[in-house]
């Protein structure tokens, strides 16, 4: 291990914490759509309820999947169908009309709601608790290990997930039983503005995204023009403290702190969420610190990681715990956690005048 650790390398993210506080990977560092899934240990200060700290992700981050194509363009390619590019790069066919829609991540979830097409929902993930109404949609089984038999029982035209390493699993299986797969990857806050747009125009609710997306940005463009002389803080982003995780140059929460008003001490550091090293968190020095909790990570992540503890952020009480799910899901509510972080990091620039 160098002196900022080992690191994940996948397409999304998922950190196991089994015996001994060591890292496992699931098949392969398996995308989990918009969260983060951390299974603590008899060791582990997370408590085991704890199950989801979300990304985007988190499942969803997530994240360094590269791109091999331009944003998505939809095509008609026959009377019934039309075809899809997703963000995978992937050529998907799909019916021009969608009635029954199957979403395995949270954020995935949240913007087919926000889109108007809640309604053609039928299927999704045990994590989708957002808008309350998703608690109501069939359960196909967590984001790590769907039941591919109860999505193809509830027939659906096409299956959203956050990154093409979530096709592993199942999707054999569902090309043989012609299903669409649709793959989504947002890195930053701009890409999912475009993701509402694009659900929008496959649902055909064109407008109302398009509106949508509209005031997601109006409302980023206000903490841009709030931001514009505020000298930027160092800030680290604690995605868990035992063992210590972060996140790095490929994480969309990199992008949100700089748009913040921040600069991530760790937004050098390779891939999304690698795994930091004590000393490098020593040496960081932060002047704020993030801990991302009390939404689906209920009591978890509370506590500053014993290395950054004497850091100026700690000593300055300028330690700011935020709503995980507005951080963790690459969707519309990440907006939120931009307004949060901002009036967190820069409470003057949003005082009265």
């Amino acid at each position: 291990m160098n002196a900022r650790g080992n690191a994940f390398r996948p397409h999304g993210f998922t950190i196991v914490l089994g015996p001994a506080d060591r890292l496992s990977l699931l098949r392969e560092n398996q995308q989990i759509g918009g969260t983060l899934l951390l299974h603590p240990s008899s060791n582990s200060k997370l408590r085991p309820t704890a199950v989801a700290l979300l990304a985007c992700t988190l499942v969803s981050s997530l994240a360094c999947a590269k791109r091999t194509t331009d944003p998505p363009l939809i095509s008609r390619v026959a009377a019934e169908t039309r075809e899809v590019v997703d963000e995978a790069g992937r050529k998907v066919t799909l019916p021009v009309r969608i009635e029954r829609i199957v979403s395995l991540a949270p954020n995935l979830t949240e913007i087919v709601y926000a889109v108007g097409a809640g309604d053609r929902l039928v299927g999704n993930t045990d994590y989708c608790d957002y808008p309350p109404a998703a608690k109501q949609v069939a359960k196909i089984g967590d984001t790590m290990h769907p039941s591919v038999e109860r999505i193809i029982a509830l027939k659906p035209q096409v299956v959203l997930v956050s990154t093409a390493s979530q096709l592993e699993v199942f999707t054999k299986q569902l090309d043989q039983q012609r299903i669409a797969v649709y793959v989504t990857n947002p890195r930053s806050l701009e890409e999912i503005f475009r993701s509402v747009t694009v659900f929008g125009e496959m649902f055909g609710n064109a407008k109302q995204a398009a509106q949508v997306a509209a005031d997601l940005r109006r409302r980023s463009d206000a903490v841009a023009t709030a931001l514009v002389r505020v000298t930027p803080v160092r800030v680290f982003y604690q995605v868990a403290g035992e063992p210590l995780y972060t996140i790095g140059r490929e994480a969309y929460l990199t992008d949100l702190v700089r748009r913040a008003g921040g600069v991530s001490v760790t937004a050098d550091v390779p891939d999304a969420f690698p795994r930091y090293s004590d000393e490098a968190a020593f040496s960081a020095r932060p002047e704020a610190i993030i801990l991302p909790t009390g939404g689906s990570m209920g009591t978890a992540n509370t506590t500053v990681a014993g290395p950054l503890r004497d850091s100026p952020a700690v000593r300055n009480n300028r330690v700011y715990k935020i709503n995980d799910d507005h951080l963790s899901r690459p969707g519309p509510r990440l907006v939120d956690g931009l307004e949060a972080l901002a009036h967190a990091l820069h409470p003057e620039a949003f005082r009265p005048k």
